[in-house]
């Protein structure tokens, strides 16, 4: 269905009391074309428990910056056998070796840190969502996460259109804490995200 805002505050009304779960049911009902992205970052095994819960074969898109820690793509396999995900990898164009040595990792105070941030983490953002063209997008958003982000909800508009799904946008570290246990859930804290240098700091994709 076409989504408008004000099906969108009406919906994001009904869903407030729903469990994650529910949430993504709900959406896969109402999609043609679902994905879930995600960059295996500490929380994300509970939004691809309850995407791959609602549609087992659903695309993932895992954009993959190239700076991950050791730990971060061990999570990454774990979590990839441990739900059989159909993930789609996009990396950038450029590794992250030749980029060390012709720019590194500019400080976000650097005039080229915008040209890094395109290059590890927007342009295969928009590269994977040119090919798989989706209508409704999960994602792990929070309330609380990013200034921008307090202003979302569970369900929000992209700027072009797609309708964004964040099950877990009221839930706070703690009660992630509790859905991983109770779900046996794995986690990993030890993650590294080069463009944004403050976790408070919005990463580009969602504003």
């Amino acid at each position: 269905m076409k989504f408008t805002q004000e099906n969108i505050k009406q919906f994001n009304e009904s869903l407030r009391h729903q469990n994650p779960l529910d949430i993504a049911i709900w959406a896969i009902e109402n999609a043609e074309k679902p994905v879930v992205t995600t960059n295996f970052r500490p929380y994300e095994a509970a939004i691809l428990f309850v995407s791959a819960k609602a549609k087992k074969d659903i695309p993932v898109i895992w954009c993959d910056t190239g700076y991950n820690t050791p730990n971060t793509y061990r999570h990454a396999e774990e979590v990839i056998q441990l739900f059989d995900l159909n993930v789609d990898l996009y990396v950038p164009r450029q590794t992250a070796a030749h980029r060390d040595v012709v720019m590194g990792i500019p400080g976000i105070d650097d005039e080229r840190h915008k040209l890094f941030t395109q290059q590890v983490k927007l342009e295969p953002f928009q590269r994977a969502m040119a090919a798989h063209k989706p209508d409704v997008w999960f994602t792990n958003l929070r309330k609380g996460q990013t200034a921008h982000r307090d202003n979302l909800d569970i369900l929000s508009l992209s700027a072009d259109g797609v309708l964004k799904v964040s099950p877990f946008y009221y839930y706070s570290d703690d009660d992630l804490d509790v859905f991983l246990t109770e779900n046996k859930l794995p986690n990993e804290h030890k993650y590294f995200d080069p463009t944004k240098v403050l976790e408070n700091r919005e990463c580009g994709l969602h504003a």
